[in-house]
């Protein structure tokens, strides 16, 4: 199994699985739009007996606008 470390973006610092080593690209849900982020670097711990690969992706874009306040703003207007 290997790792997807996500960095930069809405998800920043989470762990994924990958279920395909070879993905150079994930397209994640979030929220109610979609947010890409692409491989970055070459694969780490990729040898027998030091832990399960890990690879770097970056935050490209998201599908949509992204307001981390929304719900705040929805509150507020009640």
């Amino acid at each position: 199994m290997a790792l997807a470390r996500l960095h930069g973006g809405p998800l920043d610092g989470q762990v994924l699985p990958l279920d395909d080593e070879s993905q150079d690209t994930l397209i994640l849900p979030y929220s109610e739009t979609q947010v890409v982020y692409e491989r970055a670097g070459a694969d780490e711990n990729t040898g027998e007996g030091d832990g399960p690969t890990q690879a770097e992706f970056h935050f490209v874009e998201a599908q949509d606008d992204i307001d981390p306040d929304a719900d705040d703003d929805d509150r507020r207007n009640e």
